[in-house]
């Protein structure tokens, strides 16, 4: 039995592709079939991009992960136990498959979203790196990194990066 088929996402439940359409979107997506495909699209999307920049430390603290779900619960008005498998789908995916979906997943959000969109998702991804109370420089990096793809100068990702200077590894007191 494959994967995809053990977590419920086999070819006769999966949605149709469309361009740009990655593996990581569709799994996370088809979860929520209560949504508008569309929105299930972009929220797909969000939690991976989340869930990329909480991992670039190479774990996810379960104070990131809380964080997640309330955004995600909230940016979408879901159940908090819909709000825990789209995170931990997306927690998942990024472990699976990070190498290879990362820039392709965020280059699919930023196709869906709007700018004002983009700059929440920024935010957000502070804000969950910050939520185990440090924010890494590897997450700090990431970040930056997952800003310039979305189209964000590095100018504007410092701005919000500055925002969580408390939180910062480099300047806590050690």
């Amino acid at each position: 039995m494959s994967f995809l088929r053990w977590m419920g996402i086999g070819a006769d439940a999966a949605p149709a592709r469309t361009a740009g359409d990655t593996h990581s979107v569709r799994a996370i997506s088809a979860r929520l079939e209560r949504l508008d495909p569309q929105l299930a699209r972009y929220l797909a999307a969000f939690a991976y991009v989340l869930a990329r920049g909480a991992s670039a430390d190479l774990t996810i603290a379960e104070a990131e992960a809380g964080e997640m779900r309330r955004i995600v619960a909230e940016l979408a008005n879901l159940a908090p136990d819909e709000a825990d498998l789209v995170v931990e789908i997306a927690r998942s995916q990024v472990r699976l498959l990070g190498g290879t979906e990362n820039y392709v997943v965020t280059r699919e959000f930023k196709n869906l979203a709007t700018r004002v969109q983009r700059a929440q998702l920024l935010e957000c991804l502070f804000a969950v790196a910050a939520a185990d109370g440090t924010v890494s420089p590897a997450e700090s990096a990431e970040i930056v990194a997952i800003a310039e793809e979305l189209g964000f100068t590095r100018i504007e990702a410092n701005a919000v990066r500055a925002k969580y200077r408390d939180r910062l590894s480099e300047f806590q007191k050690r």
